[in-house]
């Protein structure tokens, strides 16, 4: 009787039976990131899986022990709860993207935001609802910081319309349920329904920076693979492309 024929990767119990790293992803890394899954899978490599949310919310997700391998923050300070938790490879973080903080208004609105003085710019941020992510969240913590910085966040804070994140924000403003919304660069470049009205200084904000590291409960052997294609030279040019900044 012929021997039955068995298919290498289910012999060798790797290619059939490895799963995809899982990666957990500041909300406003979405097309970007997805983008690099992309590069990296058709180098022959299983594409990742990546959960997108707030900063905020994926690091209590891994604080909670979710069985992830990367963490990408939008910001320094979740990374650092997952560090001084002993929950990432110390080793392998690395801080490298930028981006810049921004007012976006539906791609009809003739809307322009002055700076200065505060005076004018409250004005305009309070003609209508200010939607912006919760301040628990990166980009909602930039933006207050912004704001007081110009001296206007009194004024402004009563017409705030809270988001679970930067692109539950864009989302209002798409949706035309807020007249002006405070993203990312790269979250009204990748919408068609928003333009940017304004930019506010990068002196007014913490520099808005995205780390990427490996959790210390990470079993797949492909995690470290990735993590180092992200922040190589190939993986930067991606994110560049959609209008992030290299570090």
């Amino acid at each position: 009787m012929a021997a039955l024929a068995i298919p290498v990767g289910l012999a060798s119990g790797t290619a059939y039976a490895q799963r995809a790293p899982l990666v957990l992803a500041a909300a406003s890394l979405q097309e970007s990131l997805t983008a690099a899954a992309d590069a990296w899978a058709k180098n022959g490599h299983i594409k990742p899986t990546i959960s997108f949310a707030a900063s905020s919310a994926l690091a209590r997700q891994v604080e909670s022990g979710a069985p992830a391998d990367l963490f990408v923050s939008a910001d320094e300070d979740w990374m650092n709860e997952l560090a001084k938790k002993n929950l990432i490879v110390a080793s392998t973080r690395v801080t490298f993207l930028g981006n810049r903080l921004v007012v976006a208004a539906p791609a009809g609105s003739k809307v322009r935001i002055p700076v200065r003085p505060p005076a004018a710019l409250a004005r305009v941020l309070t003609a209508g609802p200010l939607a912006m992510a919760d301040t628990a969240v990166p980009a909602g913590k930039y933006g207050q910081a912004s704001l007081e910085k110009l001296g206007v966040w009194a004024q402004v804070s009563p017409k705030v319309v809270r988001a679970e994140n930067v692109r539950a924000t864009l989302a209002l403003v798409e949706r035309g349920a807020a007249p002006l919304g405070i993203v990312y660069a790269t979250d009204a470049k990748a919408s068609a329904k928003v333009r940017i009205a304004g930019v506010f200084p990068e002196n007014t904000h913490p520099a808005i920076t995205y780390p990427v590291a490996r959790l210390k409960a990470s079993t797949n052997p492909d995690a470290e693979a990735f993590r180092r294609f992200l922040v190589s030279r190939e993986g930067k040019a991606i994110f560049v492309r959609y209008g992030f900044s290299a570090r």
